[in-house]
């Protein structure tokens, strides 16, 4: 069986059974539903205890079991640029305002990246008497860029000068 396919699996017993996704991630339970969430639709590895859980919530094979905890190849099935309507707009987010996060990163924290490694995300639903919102937070750790092969007096990494 091909990750693919134990993800279609999954989708089909979720569909069978009525579940929702936050019935699935409390009856998981241990990390965030967006990991769980994504670690069932094949982006994401569960750690083994929480597998076993997702495989008896599931009725899955040893073997499934195994490929829950198996790291995957991210990134696959979506193509570029995403024809999804809503995973396209958050694409948009990024080429329209992604030179100004860029920008004002730098200028905070200095040359690096945010990991999406170290990485924090919580959705919310904020009522609006305009309709509700979708209110996204996230947290990535700065990783500034190491200098390598720096003479003396060069800073090591590209932490903000002061």
């Amino acid at each position: 069986m091909k990750r693919e396919e134990l993800t279609e699996k999954i989708l089909d017993i979720k569909r069978e059974k009525g579940w929702s996704w936050k019935y699935i991630t409390e009856e998981i339970g241990g990390m965030s539903e967006v990991l769980i969430v994504g670690a069932l639709l094949g982006q994401m590895k569960l750690v083994k205890p929480l597998a076993e859980k997702a495989a008896a919530l599931f009725g899955l094979t040893e073997n499934e079991k195994r490929m829950l905890n198996e790291v995957p190849y991210r990134g696959t099935g979506t193509p570029m640029p995403p024809t999804d309507p809503l995973i396209y707009r958050f694409y948009e987010m990024v080429m329209v305002n992604g030179p100004a996060w860029k920008a004002l990163i730098e200028e905070e924290f200095g040359d690096g990246i945010m990991s999406a490694i170290d990485f924090n995300i919580e959705f919310e639903r904020e009522p609006n008497p305009k309709g509700d919102r979708v209110k996204i937070g996230m947290s990535g750790k700065f990783l500034p860029y190491k200098y390598y092969g720096n003479e003396q007096g060069i800073p090591d990494y590209g932490f903000k000068e002061v």
